[in-house]
């Protein structure tokens, strides 16, 4: 079945269980039994359906990761999806810190009858509600330096922005219009010159998972690419910045520069690029969010501390 095809043809009945032809392709594909009762649909995803797979074989039990793509519109423009993150995680295996490992990706959704990735289970669960920030920022910022040690001269995907910065309308629900499509227009201006590394291109909180006050590995390698690190620095920051305000944000890139050392060259650029690649209406908390139980958000906090960071960013340019 040819990846077009595919799509046109997805149809889950139930999002919250696994239908007959994954398990038996999981089953064919490790070789292991599946124990289908003990299947567990995980929270925190809201572009895919992510299960827990709990199996046995001769006496041994084990849990493998079952990721599909249901989603139309997100295969609709990148119909390579599983494939993208199968050759993800076989670049990321190569990095030092602890990333799920590739089993098998069903590309064209054959087997599972839509795209499909299986991986290995890393140990640990993510923490939106640090008890030490300070640790917990300084950990985050440790392991993202050292993705982007990685070079990445043969890795076929590259980044470009999700948002085209002339296209953005002025965001009514801001106290700020003006600052905004200042923004716009310094993201659509020239960019400055970068040098390329491996980049997750989705690394923020939720993504990263935790044991014992230690981070255990990093997850959701779908969209890693060639890009530059300011992205990834970036995208984590207006995350931190919705969550916890400009000053939580602030301290890891803080955290990260110390990381990085000289590998690693700020520029508030890539900080607003990151930021605009967010808009797509007005914002509002992210359910992902919410599903993991993070509290005390609401869309109108969002929206005043997006302002917020977009004008300390605004300020830098100034500076």
């Amino acid at each position: 079945m040819h990846i077009e095809e595919a799509v046109s043809k997805i149809s889950y009945p139930n999002k919250n269980r696994l239908t007959p032809e994954c398990i038996e392709w999981i089953e064919e594909i490790s070789g292991n039994r599946v124990d289908k009762d003990g299947v567990k649909k995980l929270l925190g995803g809201t572009s895919s359906l992510v299960f827990e797979v709990p199996f046995e074989n001769e006496g041994m039990q084990g849990n493998v990761i079952l990721r599909l793509f249901h989603k139309k519109e997100w295969l609709a423009k990148e119909p390579d999806l599983a494939r993208h993150e199968g050759e993800s995680l076989r670049n990321a295996a190569l990095a030092e810190i602890p990333t799920p490992a590739l089993i098998a990706f069903d590309e064209a959704g054959d087997k599972c009858g839509m795209p499909a990735v299986l991986m290995t289970k890393l140990p640990g669960s993510t923490i939106l509600q640090p008890s030490d920030m300070k640790t917990w920022l300084d950990k985050m910022a440790a392991a993202l330096a050292q993705i982007h040690q990685q070079k990445t001269g043969s890795f076929q995907y590259e980044y470009f922005p999700y948002n085209d910065a002339l296209r953005l309308e002025k965001p009514l629900w801001s106290k700020f219009q003006d600052d905004w499509l200042r923004a716009f227009f310094i993201v659509a201006g020239v960019r400055p010159p970068v040098e390329y590394c491996f980049i997750h291109r989705d690394y923020h909180p939720a993504n990263v998972l935790w044991q014992d006050g230690e981070l255990t590995g990093v997850v959701d390698w779908v969209n890693a690419c060639r890009g530059p690190a300011g992205v990834d620095v970036g995208h984590c920051r207006v995350n931190l910045a919705q969550i916890f305000g400009v000053s939580t944000a602030d301290q890891f890139l803080a955290a990260y520069i110390n990381h990085s050392g000289e590998a690693f060259r700020y520029d508030p650029y890539w900080d607003l690029v990151s930021l605009t690649d967010t808009l797509d209406g007005p914002p509002k908390v992210y359910a992902g969010w919410t599903e993991l139980g993070l509290e005390g958000l609401s869309d109108e906090l969002i929206r005043h501390r997006l302002d917020e960071y977009l004008l300390s960013l605004l300020e830098r340019f100034d500076n």
